[in-house]
């Protein structure tokens, strides 16, 4: 299985891309996208269209996302958003199945515990996928969310399955732990 990852910015959006078969992962791709200082819409276009060329250039099978944090700024988390938006486009206008990942989930499937720096994710991305360099930050996070996918996305998709039935039954999670 191919799996795209994309870590969204408005200025560098990151993108990695890695097989996954059986246990083993190996590296493909990964670089950035680059938007133009300017107006919105023009910057939102290039993440849009971008994103659908790396798509088109790979083939995935499926992608993974980096959820929005909530920043001090307001702004910078709306203008964040957006450009997240323009690359989910681009990944369910390719019929992708996109699977969402918070910083926190990615920095613990990479380095093992939620408060890594972004150091120890290029230096864990590295190791995890044998590359002979570190990968840019931003590919790095990028590469991460795939990571986080290849390790939990079986999981959390047998777990969405059997969601529905449960809550048919009353049942919910709370705390980590299934609750009637």
């Amino acid at each position: 299985m191919k799996i795209l990852g994309i870590d969204p910015g408005l200025r560098t959006t990151g993108f990695g891309v890695i097989h996954k078969q059986g246990n083993k992962l190996s590296y493909i791709a990964s670089g950035t996208i680059k938007t133009p200082d300017g107006d919105l819409p023009q910057r939102l276009k290039v993440i849009l269209s971008s994103v659908s060329e790396v798509v088109r250039m790979y083939a995935p099978d499926c992608a993974a996302i980096e959820k929005v944090f909530v920043n001090v700024n307001p702004q910078s988390t709306l203008l964040l958003g957006q450009a997240r938006g323009a690359a989910i486009c681009a990944l369910v206008g390719a019929d992708l199945a996109v699977a969402e990942y918070t910083a926190l989930q990615v920095k613990q499937a990479v380095a093992g515990h939620g408060r890594a720096q972004k150091a120890q994710v290029q230096e864990m991305v590295a190791r995890l996928l044998q590359l002979p360099g570190l990968p840019g930050t931003d590919a790095a996070d990028a590469l991460g969310v795939a990571i986080c996918h290849a390790h939990g996305g079986d999981v959390l998709a047998n777990l969405g399955a059997l969601a529905p039935g449960l809550a048919k039954k009353g049942l919910r999670m709370r705390g980590g732990r299934l609750v009637g």
